[in-house]
């Protein structure tokens, strides 16, 4: 069995990193810039990046390669990179995690529709997802992690290019806001619908990120649970953002969703870590109170 798996079955809480995108534009990437293009132009910010987050207490970080599909990286002039950067992005956090913690190689979405309400067809996506996945398997990665999804032919098509083009394990997650109804995706998927879905079109790991605040993932993870025996990930936002004196704030601190993790953890939740506006200071925080 995959050694991430192994440990995964043991049962016990682990904690995985925080966000890539706050930290590299806390180390120099400009609005609107192309994160992956760090991996080949400036190496050491990458590989510092997981060296930070393993220091604070991760036992896995995600590669830079959240847009590292043709489709993301064509916008940037790239296009024809797509194996180099993904390659690049999990070598770089591999030199940081060594032997006994782990890698997960990240996979966005392709910012694409699918057909009949876009121009993307099945096979177009799937190669492209099949593709990146193959440059994160040559880089040393121990799964894949597709994540911030929320169409569900999408992420389907990316979990079976991920499995039929290498050997890894998949970690899946969808991304819910709260509405009249209660929560959905932006394509109409509820929490509980997707853990089910996921577990059954193949997804080894499942779970929520991104979009929300912790104590909101508390009730997304809880009707997850219902529906699924798979582990669960998350990685939760420092709360949902707001302007503040023309200035992005995340208003949940550390302290405050450190405060709150076992809370999760009662919800289902076996993997827990930072999404957007979280950075090696909370996932501090967050082992600061899973090994106290």
């Amino acid at each position: 069995m995959n050694k991430l798996l192994e440990r995964i079955a043991t049962g016990e809480i682990l904690i995985s990193d925080g966000a890539t995108g706050t930290y590299l534009q806390d180390h120099g990437l400009d609005a609107g810039g192309c994160p992956e293009e760090f991996n080949a132009n400036q190496p050491e910010v990458v590989r510092q990046m997981a060296a930070d987050y393993f220091a604070a207490g991760s036992d896995m970080v995600e590669t830079n390669s959240f847009g590292g599909s043709r489709y993301m990286l064509k916008k940037y002039g790239h296009g024809e990179r797509v194996e180099e950067f993904n390659r690049l992005a999990a070598q770089l956090a591999r030199d940081a995690a060594g032997e006994e913690r782990f890698v997960l190689g990240s996979i966005g979405p392709t910012g694409e529709l699918l057909e009949p309400n876009g121009t993307a067809t099945e096979q177009e996506m799937f190669e492209a997802f099949a593709e990146q996945a193959r440059g994160l398997e040559a880089g040393g990665v121990d799964a894949v992690c597709i994540e911030t999804m929320s169409d569900f032919g999408e992420i389907t098509l990316a979990i079976r290019a991920t499995k039929e083009a290498t050997s890894l394990p998949v970690v899946a997650t969808m991304t819910f806001d709260k509405g009249p109804r209660g929560y959905f995706t932006m394509m109409g998927v509820t929490p509980a619908a997707a853990a089910e879905r996921l577990s059954e079109v193949g997804a080894d790991v499942v779970g929520s990120n991104c979009g929300i605040g912790i104590e909101q993932m508390i009730e997304v993870i809880t009707a997850m649970r219902t529906a699924t025996d798979k582990p669960i990930l998350t990685h939760v936002n420092a709360g949902i953002p707001e302007i503040q004196k023309g200035q992005i704030v995340y208003p949940e601190t550390a302290e405050y969703m450190a405060s709150q993790i076992f809370k999760m953890v009662d919800a289902g939740a076996q993997i827990v870590g930072g999404c957007c506006g979280t950075g090696p200071d909370y996932i501090l925080a967050f082992a600061g109170v899973l090994r106290s």
